[in-house]
């Protein structure tokens, strides 16, 4: 069975030393090449077609993006990020840029390992002792997105915030719009359920905030009429 090719890159030449190290005495696994910097990265995945990439975050160039470029033009080769960066933020970066692998440097070399083999599974491996604050970014991240989506405005209910920008009352948004008065009502009602406001100046603001080119320059909602629903 041949052995698994890595690259290594990271700016730090003792780092870089030491991996190599740990990886070559280690059986199954060869150091193919190493690099310095983001640009790095997809060379060595075009140029060398290694199993996987080891990865430090803090290094010159975009390192997020070639991570992406990377696993999107040569989905063979595994990115696995090894650093000290304990921020979620980055984690979360660096996992939807599609690495397999987040192992914090100081980590035992075997969590290494394990996170080269679980990334060439297709699976994803984060250092045990920080996987519970990236989960639980990461579940906060997808409860954020689902209250963007269902907070998403209809065409029609954005045509009433338009009007409700420029100080119209019901009556008139009604006329405007050819509907009933009662309609309007209705609508004015859901807006305000789906923005969590409390009345009509708050659902502008809210509005406003969820998208705000689609209410660019149409004036103040502080011109608010005060109005029933």
């Amino acid at each position: 069975m041949s052995a698994i090719s890595i690259a290594i890159v990271d700016d730090h030449p003792l780092m870089a030393e030491g991996i190599a190290s740990v990886l070559q005495r280690r059986a199954g696994f060869a150091v193919a090449a190493t690099g310095s910097n983001a640009g790095d990265i997809l060379s060595i995945a075009a140029n060398h077609q290694v199993d996987a990439i080891i990865v430090d975050l803090n290094m010159p160039g975009d390192v997020f993006q070639a991570i992406a470029d990377t696993c999107r033009d040569m989905p063979g080769t595994k990115i696995v990020v090894f650093t000290a960066s304990t921020s979620t933020e980055h984690a979360m970066r660096a996992l939807d840029a599609g690495a397999g692998g987040y192992v914090l440097k100081g980590s035992p070399a075997n969590e290494l390992f394990e996170a080269i083999e679980a990334a060439r599974r297709g699976e994803i491996y984060i250092t045990p002792s920080f996987a519970t604050k990236v989960i639980g970014a990461l579940q906060s991240k997808a409860l954020e997105k689902q209250a963007v989506d269902t907070a998403k405005l209809s065409v029609r209910e954005e045509q009433i915030v338009r009007l409700l920008l420029c100080g119209k009352r019901n009556s008139e948004i009604a006329r405007t719009l050819v509907l009933s008065e009662k309609t309007v009502k209705g609508y004015m009602t859901n807006l305000m359920n789906k923005l969590r406001a409390r009345n009509r100046l708050e659902v502008v603001i809210a509005a406003q905030r969820l998208n705000p080119a689609s209410f660019v320059g149409l004036g103040s909602p502080t011109r608010q009429p005060v109005d029933q629903i």
